[in-house]
């Protein structure tokens, strides 16, 4: 088998020209895909990032129900305060959870005391929805970058559309499961930006505020949201967490809780699907490429050759080396140019990160483009290629291997 290798380079090295030229062809379509794959990677990653960081958290528990009637924020479908406390235990008990935050959801009205408009409220435990969110402080554009009791965090489109400024009184509105109204007056602690864009109406306040406000007996939540130590192992967790709860609820073969991941609730998991469709549809072009060209080089190389392989089948050559032969040469082009690929998107990819590349993504300014060679996808798009050479290689090496020596001889 070494014997026939050395054959197969030397026949590639012959051909000098041909072969650097296909070798180009696949190694540009593999430095493609890598530098496509690590920068949408990147991309995908950040973008995910600012969402379950800033908003979502990576799952959310509610009370059955209550994600189909999302947008009216409904009060009566909020978590009992035993269940909420004993799902506050288990996930505490967990060493997958990095920490968790119980809301409190609803619609109100925001008054300045000139004009009115709504506003919808989170009521949280500051301490906790900020390890649960981290990124939540970085969108506070002006003002402090926590709340206490009687203070509240307000969007940017109000603060710009009714002229409220930091240490403000305002007064917010709302109305309670029962049908009573209660206001409550608060001061402005921050202003806070949306994700997306300018148009969001999503405010803050402390969880003992939202309870007085929305006259409660007892805490009752509509969310508790959940951030893991390992993003990678959110399915598995999922799972794990969903088997908790329902051996602790489940009772008659009934659920009274629903479970989803940020890829549920958010409609940029959608965008993060086409990334990945993209992708794919990225790679299929360069098995195409590399199919196209290797295929073209070695049905070249059948045809010049062909007194060649007759001579070597006359001198008692069997038809298996003939087509060992020409598939190691198939083999050698592969490697060749997958090596060439990966060396140069490596480096692509080295001077992408040394430029520092910073684009927006809704509010969130300046954010810096860090891209990465992921070992396992660069594994994968080399074995594609070698073994896309290899198939590529078989019908032309077929055809030598059956060649009669007599007709091969007279060939002209």
């Amino acid at each position: 088998m070494l014997d026939l290798f050395k054959i197969a380079i030397r026949n590639l090295l012959r051909y000098s020209r041909r072969t650097i030229l296909t070798a180009s062809l696949i190694a540009i379509g593999v430095m493609f895909v890598l530098v496509f794959s690590a920068a949408s990677g990147s991309f995908k990653s950040l973008m995910i990032g600012q969402i379950t960081d800033s908003l979502m958290g990576h799952i959310q528990i509610h009370k059955k129900g209550y994600v189909s009637s999302l947008e009216s924020l409904p009060l009566n479908l909020g978590l009992p305060h035993k269940t909420s406390v004993k799902i506050d235990e288990m996930l505490a008990r967990s060493k997958e959870i990095e920490a968790s935050s119980p809301r409190i959801k609803f619609g109100a009205l925001f008054s300045n005391f000139v004009e009115s408009t709504n506003i919808r409220l989170n009521g949280v435990y500051p301490d906790r929805e900020f390890k649960t969110v981290p990124l939540l402080s970085s969108r506070i554009s002006k003002g402090k970058k926590s709340i206490q009791k009687g203070e509240i965090l307000i969007p940017a489109l109000l603060e710009r559309g009714m002229k409220v400024k930091i240490g403000d009184s305002i007064v917010v509105v709302a109305t309670n499961k029962e049908g009573s109204v209660n206001g409550k007056q608060f001061v402005v602690a921050g202003v806070l930006d949306g994700i997306t864009g300018p148009g969001g109406r999503d405010g803050y306040i402390h969880i003992d505020d939202a309870v007085e406000l929305l006259r409660l007996p007892e805490t009752e939540i509509s969310e508790i949201v959940i951030r893991l130590k390992d993003f990678s192992r959110l399915n598995i967790v999922l799972n794990d967490i969903t088997g908790q709860l329902q051996k602790t609820f489940q009772k008659d073969g009934k659920f009274p809780l629903e479970i989803h991941t940020w890829e549920d609730l958010s409609p940029f998991f959608n965008i993060s699907l086409m990334i990945d469709i993209m992708t794919f549809f990225i790679k299929i072009m360069l098995v195409a490429l590399v199919l196209i060209s290797v295929l073209n080089v070695m049905i070249m190389a059948v045809y010049e050759r062909i007194r060649e392989i007759g001579t070597m089948a006359a001198l008692g050559t069997p038809p298996s080396k003939i087509l060992s032969l020409f598939m190691l040469e198939g083999l050698s082009l592969g490697v060749l140019g997958t090596v060439l690929g990966g060396v140069v998107g490596a480096v692509i990819l080295w001077i992408l990160n040394i430029a520092k590349i910073t684009y927006n993504f809704g509010q969130s300014k300046g954010l810096v483009l860090s891209v990465s060679v992921d070992l396992t996808e660069l594994a994968v798009i080399s074995l594609i290629v070698i073994l896309v050479s290899v198939i590529a290689t078989l019908e032309p090496a077929f055809k030598a291997s059956r060649m009669k020596p007599i007709e091969a001889l007279r060939h002209v």
